[in-house]
């Protein structure tokens, strides 16, 4: 008993020195031998070193591949780990499992089988790195090329607004042009209309403002209101457009030939006449009768025939180029918007509807389906890059995955290579109903 205490005691002092020096022992493998040898007695070093010859070497395999990894620096490094870090993983995985199953080979059944498995898991891992290098550059060029493929699509877009920003003025005169010579309301001459008649009581307020704004000083004994002059352009314009619907009143009752009705509306002219020479014209010729006496050296002074006359003429020369222009196509939609009624000639057949302008979609609903599509299809590539980019790694992880699946079941757990990512995720529901079925003992 002494003998086996004092051959301990010197066999534990090596390994102590080894343990704080690891990098001066000859290997892992060579301390876990030590290490054993200390426990174990003497007799039994070379049964020991026997039994460790299939995993001895493991060790200094190991350190060796993972140190080649992680001897680079930069972007080297990060490019050694994404290439070699999960191959080197799965390869000393297989390398472990593979040296431990030889102890297994004395108590397990069916052997011949065993070792065909694992000579197929090995061949089934060459195939899952070669796929994950090859999916791995597939997912690199795949990446480009819809980089590219966006870049272009990006730059096509972007001389498309140019080209559309540079064509836009002629194709809107174009649209413009079309429509505005088919049938249809006269947009243009109705806002002629207002825009003139407008205009024409803006002028006729600035020459008599000053007689109204007498007139009520006088009525109501004070200064007139600040209103004043808005309330008198209100009026003014409401006359005004009045005036080209007397006209408008009077051109129907000429063209239907209703004698009648044209002697009433000749008689209301007359009258609309007399009242804007006398109040609307005639101001505006009061204001230019000045100039005409200091043009003849006050040797001619207009009267008042001389202003009435000029007044009328201008009223109805005004008048008269207005109505010929625009006022005879502005004022029946004028008058139909204000009747809200539609602008239908007697006599004249009805235009049928057209049945796109009937079931007319909302604006809104053809971009909502164009942003749909374009969500669906973001969707499905999203999806694809997802499955180009997953199952490299997955073809690594399960084929480290189905070495130590074979040492405890004896058959691998996922059939490599995966044909989609969905095939992958489905492996793992048929797991649970594997169940270890017992066999006959085999040579």
């Amino acid at each position: 008993m002494p003998e086996a205490i004092t051959s301990i005691v010197p066999e534990t002092q090596p390994m102590t020195a080894m343990a704080q020096d690891p990098m001066t022992a000859n290997g892992l493998g060579q301390q876990a031998q030590a290490a054993a040898s200390g426990i174990i007695p003497g007799a039994y070093d070379e049964l020991l070193e026997v039994l460790s010859i299939p995993i001895a070497w493991v060790p200094d395999f190991m350190r060796a591949a993972f140190g080649f990894v992680f001897q680079f620096d930069g972007w080297l490094a990060a490019l050694g780990y994404l290439l070699l870090l999960l191959p080197i993983v799965m390869v000393v995985v297989g390398v472990w499992i593979t040296q431990l199953s030889i102890y297994t080979l004395p108590f397990r059944s069916g052997r011949l089988d065993f070792i065909k498995t694992i000579l197929m898991a090995w061949w089934d891992a060459a195939v899952a790195i070669w796929l994950y290098w090859v999916g791995l550059g597939r997912f690199v060029m795949v990446l480009l090329g819809w980089l590219f493929t966006l870049g272009r699509l990006g730059l096509q877009m972007l001389v498309e607004v140019v080209r559309q920003l540079i064509i836009l003025p002629f194709s809107k005169t174009g649209q413009m042009t079309q429509s505005y010579f088919q049938p249809g309301v006269p947009w243009v001459a109705f806002l002629m209309v207002m825009f003139w008649g407008l205009l024409e009581a803006l002028i006729f307020t600035y020459t008599v403002f000053p007689t109204v704004s007498e007139v009520l000083s006088g009525i109501v004994g004070k200064e007139a209101p600040v209103l004043t002059g808005t309330i008198l352009y209100i009026f003014l314009a409401f006359l005004i457009l009045g005036s080209f619907a007397c006209l408008h009143a009077l051109a129907d009752a000429i063209r239907v030939k209703d004698y009648k009705f044209l002697a009433q509306m000749i008689f209301v002219e007359i009258f609309v006449m007399i009242f804007e020479v006398m109040f609307l014209y005639r101001e505006l010729v009061d204001a230019i009768t000045p100039w005409i006496a200091q043009q003849t050296d006050e040797a001619y002074r207009p009267g008042i025939v001389f202003t009435i006359c000029m007044a009328t003429f201008g009223w109805i020369g005004i008048r008269g180029m207005t109505w010929f222009l625009f006022g005879q196509y502005g004022t029946p939609p004028l008058l139909a918007f204000i009747s809200r009624r539609p602008m239908v000639h007697e006599g004249a057949p009805t235009a049928a509807v057209p049945e796109a302008a009937k079931s007319m979609p909302p604006w809104w609903r053809e971009p909502v389906e164009d942003f749909k599509r374009e969500v669906g299809w973001l969707h499905e590539k999203a999806n694809e890059l997802l499955e180009f980019v997953s199952l490299p790694f997955i073809h690594v992880l399960a084929g480290t995955l189905n070495f130590p699946m074979i040492l405890f079941s004896g058959r691998p757990a996922f059939s490599i290579p995966f044909k989609s990512l969905q095939e992958a995720l489905q492996i793992r529901e048929s797991l649970p109903f594997a169940r270890l079925q017992p066999k006959k003992a085999s040579v």
